[in-house]
């Protein structure tokens, strides 16, 4: 993400959605995600595994490529792919060790990273006003959903709290910076001051 400065644009039309979502909710949110990959790849999840086994690959991150080469997934879709085959992302992480979302915050804005925090409980506070939505503490990030994940927040470099969003029709701007394709997010902004919050 690039660096932008002034208030995050909830006024550019940024479809911020959501309000923390039950386990219940969570669970059909990613299975509806994970049954419109394999819609789109013609493979079920079962086929997926057995192409990721047959590969001989373990590292996360090759995987991910060789389901992007193969596939032809976009980035996110892929990363998608591999969680749910190696059943390693954040949220279940979480889970399996008996952490509440707010237990998974605490960790993330640990030590170096405490700094943003207030800012994060700020942007939070200001996108639920926006409508339901679901959130899903992953390692080092939180990833908010409605049908799909349209934001990433979490602690970026220098005591800045780092945004990614998904959206589609919208320019970049100073503080909206469009960012490569084929990422797990189009826009990216960044956030130094709890003052920078739109309200």
């Amino acid at each position: 993400m690039t660096r932008g400065r002034g208030n995050l644009a909830a006024r550019s039309s940024v479809p911020w959605c959501q309000c923390e979502g039950s386990d219940v909710q969570s669970r059909q949110a990613r299975n509806t995600y994970l049954q419109n990959i394999q819609t789109k790849t013609g493979k079920s999840l079962s086929q997926t595994r057995e192409l990721i086994r047959k590969s001989g690959l373990t590292k996360h991150g090759e995987i991910r490529h060789t389901l992007i080469d193969k596939l032809g997934l976009s980035y996110g879709d892929a990363n998608a792919l591999v969680h749910s085959a190696l059943v390693s992302d954040g949220q279940s992480a979480a889970g399996a060790k008996g952490l509440s979302t707010d237990q998974v915050l605490d960790a993330t804005y640990s030590g170096a990273k405490a700094p943003p925090r207030p800012i994060h409980e700020k942007l939070m506070a200001a996108i639920q006003k926006l409508g339901p939505f679901e959130i899903a503490a992953k390692k080092g990030y939180v990833s908010l959903r409605r049908k799909k994940q349209f934001a990433m927040i979490g602690p970026g470099t220098k005591g800045r709290l780092e945004i990614g969003l998904n959206l589609k029709g919208v320019r970049g701007t100073a503080r909206l910076t469009a960012l490569p394709p084929r990422g797990m997010r189009q826009y990216g902004a960044f956030l130094t001051t709890a003052g920078e919050v739109d309200k």
